[in-house]
């Protein structure tokens, strides 16, 4: 099962490699990671995205939760939570018919066009995973020439969730 985890983290150097070197070590691919400054610019969110089951996922979370620089860790998965993505993809033309197909299909999928090059079209969109899938395999059939993605980034919906954060205690 694919679980997606938000952690609130001190914003200093170092804690990315730190968190992204627990996970390889208990065997987990992430399959996406983000990470981004939050409304106070001395803490970031890290948005995680891992596929495991909840025995090992408990594990993590119970180690994250012991390293010094980590505020809270939540597993958004079972909870109300929006995500999105960012794509930017690079589409080729091979003639006028195909840039209109290509800004036709941007269009119907509520994808912004941002680049008309002479042999390309390049192509943004934003939104939930399946919708950005989605784009890339009706603009497969044009031959795309690059990808680049964000990976996931999720808020919790739930008024209790990790929308704010309080600094973790200090143990006596």
């Amino acid at each position: 099962m694919k679980h997606t985890i938000s952690a609130l983290v001190e914003n200093h150097s170092g804690v990315l490699s730190r968190i992204s070197g627990l996970f390889s070590a208990r065997g987990f691919n992430i399959d996406s990671l983000t990470v981004g400054e939050t409304e106070d610019p001395t803490v970031s969110r890290m948005t995680i995205v891992v596929e495991g089951d909840e025995r090992t996922l408990e594990q993590v979370k119970k180690q994250l939760n012991k390293l010094i620089d980590v505020i809270t860790v939540q597993d958004l998965t079972k909870t109300r939570f929006i995500d999105r993505e960012l794509l930017l993809i690079k589409v080729a033309v091979e003639s006028p018919k195909d840039r209109n197909e290509i800004i036709d299909t941007a269009e119907a999928m509520k994808a912004d066009v941002v680049d008309l090059g002479s042999n390309t079209v390049t192509v943004e969109a934003t939104g939930e995973t399946q919708k950005i899938d989605r784009l890339i395999e009706a603009l497969r059939q044009f031959g795309i020439k690059e990808i680049v993605r964000t990976g996931r980034i999720a808020m919790s919906l739930d008024p209790k969730g990790n929308t704010q954060h309080t600094p973790k205690e200090e143990e006596e």
